[in-house]
């Protein structure tokens, strides 16, 4: 049963990266990131104790308000990304390539680490949609989504090689810190062009 759970957590990390990849609006981001925390909680509860794995979700959910807090009444989201091609469908389709690509390097990595496909999985796929999200983005908001998105992968991976409480409190302070680096942005950008 927990086997299948995993499975079930993989996929919404997988839907909610990918929604966060696709996805214009800021609200269904959040959203989408706070649903992603809730699938690395699962998996990271696999190497880490209950509590441990639960503060990275509380530490994740307060990422997820503070950048919602100082999004709110900006106007980050002005006109569509100035890069070439822009469509859903070109997000889509480089999504399903890292989702094959991950696919295919999650099952030596299992086998190296010795943790679950799922674990493995979906840290890769989250490495990889979070640095695709980077390469395409140039807005405040969205970088650091992107970046909270290839720490949450990192973290699932690295969960299986060091298990310490200090190594896990400082990843949370890094997540804050990049919340708050985000939040900082995007105040700024709204006082400038008001």
């Amino acid at each position: 049963m927990i086997a299948f759970l995993n499975w079930v957590a993989l996929l919404i990390v997988g839907a909610a990266a990918i929604g966060l990849l696709v996805s214009q609006d800021w609200r269904w981001e959040l959203g989408l990131l706070a649903g992603l925390y809730l699938g690395v909680f699962w998996l990271l509860r696999d190497h880490w104790p209950l509590s441990v794995a639960a503060a990275k979700l509380v530490t994740g959910w307060m990422a997820c308000t503070m950048l919602a807090l100082a999004h709110f009444g900006s106007d980050d989201t002005a006109g569509t990304e100035s890069f070439w091609p822009q469509g859903r469908l070109f997000r889509i389709l480089t999504a399903a390539l890292v989702l094959a690509a991950t696919f295919a390097m999650a099952l030596p990595l299992a086998g190296w680490l010795g943790i679950a496909l799922p674990s493995a999985w979906a840290g890769l796929l989250l490495m990889g949609l979070g640095l695709i999200h980077l390469g395409i983005t140039a807005r405040h908001f969205r970088v650091m989504v992107g970046l909270l998105t290839v720490l949450a992968g990192f973290e699932i991976v690295y969960a299986a090689v060091e298990n310490s409480s200090l190594v896990a409190a400082l990843l949370s302070v890094v997540n804050l810190g990049l919340a708050m680096a985000g939040a900082f942005f995007l105040t700024t950008t709204q006082e400038a062009s008001t």
